[in-house]
């Protein structure tokens, strides 16, 4: 796997995943609207972690710096 998500990209997900959680850990957002936004907030941490979206890849997506040389 390539990573194909820059800096930003991965820093806004992990915002909006923690977002999701502190909805859902705080009862702000419950049933299955919370269970969705819960699991979306844990795609979105994993793949900051790793730095690969596997959506951007089909469309040759890449949110990296290009790197001048």
């Amino acid at each position: 796997m390539k990573a194909n998500m820059g800096s930003t990209d991965r820093i806004i997900r992990i915002l909006i995943a923690a977002v999701f959680a502190v909805l859902y850990f705080t009862g702000t957002v419950t049933g299955t609207v919370g269970l969705v936004l819960l699991v979306l907030g844990a795609v979105f941490l994993v793949t900051s972690v790793i730095s690969f979206c596997p959506l951007y890849a089909p469309f040759g997506i890449s949110t990296c710096a290009v790197k001048q040389g």
